[in-house]
């Protein structure tokens, strides 16, 4: 039936999930009454930003304010109610409990639907600031802009030297302005590598970039405790195996947790990290409240099942759904509404003149699945130009594709590059999306010019070669596979096609040389009773080689997929 009244629509929480919600609601009901409860002094900020305005690419603090409360007010005709705090959800009455914070009043607020956007907090573990205190000024955490106008304060106060805490995201993103700032700056990961949702081999050249600028990268490490500097206001991070670090700042990034003890305590059902379960409409376990953003798990399109994704990008859309959903069902028409598709963890990071992005399942992810019991994967890597190559400026990418063995629906893909990495990345976020398949990938249709792509652009090489692993006329070995290979006493040819020149600046042990002009004249040298593996610097001229020697009727010849390039980054 449909209600008369106002439809009153409470949300607690801004940012990306919250006030996205919040504005969808309003455009859809006029009427309704909306309600937006923000805990700190700004509805929606762009959280994205923040490392770049402490850098200075961002000059105006002013720039970072998606929407203030008197434009969501007057344009909307919004409630927003900022430095207000909801503590507790009364879901019998179907209100909530607020704590107005400037005058320390509390009052309840009733609901007929609620959102719950109260995101994720950054990790601030308390062993580890046992010594040092939870609100030390010199150890940092980054959510809001209250916390980037401290940590830009501090860095403008003169100093030194700080130590980043994570190498994921944002502490890549923190690193790097704080070289732009002068600072002398350490990063320190426990993982072997920075950017963990990576696959390793991929973010080689971003950790070669962040060296490169003065970064003091510690990889495989961790820091087990703070400790203030005996004489000065700097803190010492001590290692797990007993070095020592200074830095005049610390900054803890080292991930999130799902702010869910609001819906905790009120009985909502969440998982074991704390995230609030929901279903495809983004309701949780009370069909009345919904949840949007960092603080849920999502479905996972790939692999099914539930994950854990805290993107903005994601935030934004569960959102508009959410209040979809909400607006629906007050008029009756909520079997119209979509579905939420999931989260495919879509991402990108700068880090000075390179950038990385991704999609989808990395490979690691996929071993630690049950496709890996069954090897239902595969992985290429290409080289690619990002415009043509005879145009000035050409610069490679490279791409790692993951594709489906027995469908050739693609599972994931990755790329780095000095430009065009965002591009590529984003049309195979929109091809896994649609389910497409690397056969799609050969006959996509993309923009040509050669300031901007090639006839043959850098996707559909990727679909070319992973279209020929599935037809047969390739058989590709990664380099993870060779090494593992190489480790064992199984007898092996392998062939480097390049030319002497290149093959005298450097090689994979053990190789021989041939180039590939001199290979139908030399293929005596090429024993035929062992595996042969076949190989260049990108994979073109070793693919030409591995067909050659297989219509010469040679068997068991594969190419070493991404060539040499993708070895040296593997190894």
């Amino acid at each position: 039936m449909i209600s008369t009244r106002p439809t009153r629509v409470v949300i607690v929480g801004g940012v990306a999930g919250g006030a996205s919600a919040a504005a969808r609601a309003r455009r859809l009901d006029e009427s309704a009454h909306i309600v937006l409860f923000e805990r700190g002094p700004h509805a929606s900020f762009a959280n994205c930003g923040l490392p770049y305005y402490l850098g200075g690419e961002i000059s105006d603090r002013n720039h970072l304010l998606v929407a203030d409360p008197e434009m969501l007010e007057g344009w909307l005709n919004l409630d927003v109610r900022t430095r207000t705090e909801v503590v507790a959800i009364d879901r019998i009455e179907k209100e909530v409990e607020v704590h107005d914070i400037a005058t320390d009043r509390r009052y309840r607020e009733p609901y007929d639907f609620l959102i719950l956007s109260t995101g994720a907090a950054p990790l601030r573990p308390t062993n580890l600031l046992a010594k040092v205190g939870s609100n030390h000024p010199r150890v940092v955490s980054l959510r809001n802009l209250e916390d980037i106008d401290h940590l830009k304060g501090v860095v403008d106060s003169g100093i030194q030297n700080a130590v980043v805490l994570g190498g994921g995201f944002i502490g890549v993103e923190v690193a790097e302005q704080l070289v732009h700032r002068g600072v002398n700056t350490t990063l320190i990961e426990k993982n072997q590598q920075v950017l963990p949702p990576f696959d390793t081999e991929m973010v080689v050249p971003i950790e070669q970039a962040l060296v490169e600028r003065g970064v003091s990268l510690y990889l495989s490490d961790g820091v087990v405790d703070l400790e203030p500097e005996v004489n000065g206001q700097g803190i010492q991070a001590i290692l797990a195996d007993g070095r020592t670090l200074t830095g005049d700042l610390i900054v803890l990034a080292i991930g999130v947790q799902p702010e869910s003890q609001l819906a905790q305590a009120a009985g909502i059902e969440t998982n074991d990290r704390g995230a609030i379960k929901v279903n495809a409409y983004l309701q949780t376990s009370d069909p009345d409240i919904y949840a949007v953003g960092d603080v849920i798990e999502v479905p996972d399109p790939i692999l099914g099942g539930s994950t854990y994704i805290p993107l903005a990008g994601p935030a934004n859309r569960q959102g508009r759904l959410a209040a979809d959903h909400i607006v629906s069902r007050v008029h009756g028409e909520d079997a119209a509404v979509l579905p939420y598709r999931g989260s495919q963890g879509s991402a990108v990071v700068r880090a000075f003149d390179l950038t990385a992005a991704m999609t989808g399942k990395a490979e690691k992810v996929l071993q630690r699945s049950g496709k890996e019991r069954h090897r239902d994967y595969e992985v290429i890597y290409v080289h690619p130009f990002q415009h043509a190559h005879y145009y000035p400026g050409a610069k490679r990418l490279t791409i790692k594709l993951i594709f489906e063995r027995s469908s050739g629906r693609i599972l994931g893909a990755q790329a780095v590059g000095e430009e065009a990495v965002d591009k590529r990345i984003d049309v195979l976020a929109m091809a896994i999306q649609m389910e497409a398949t690397v056969f799609d990938l050969e006959q996509a249709e993309l923009c040509y010019s050669p300031q901007y792509g090639s006839a043959k652009d850098a996707i559909n090489f990727a679909g070319f070669q992973a279209s020929n692993v599935l037809r047969g006329s390739t058989d590709p070995i990664t380099p993870a596979e060779l090494h593992a290979a190489l480790q064992t006493a199984t007898p092996l040819t392998i062939v480097d096609v390049r030319s002497s020149v290149e093959f005298d600046m450097e090689h994979i042990p053990g190789a021989v040389n041939i180039p590939l002009p001199e290979l139908r004249t030399r293929m005596g040298e090429v024993p035929a009773d062992r595996p042969v593996v076949t190989y260049c610097t990108v994979g073109q001229r070793g693919y030409f080689a591995e067909r050659l020697l297989s219509q010469r009727g040679m068997t068991g010849v594969r190419n070493l997929t991404g060539g040499f390039a993708s070895w040296q980054a593997f190894v």
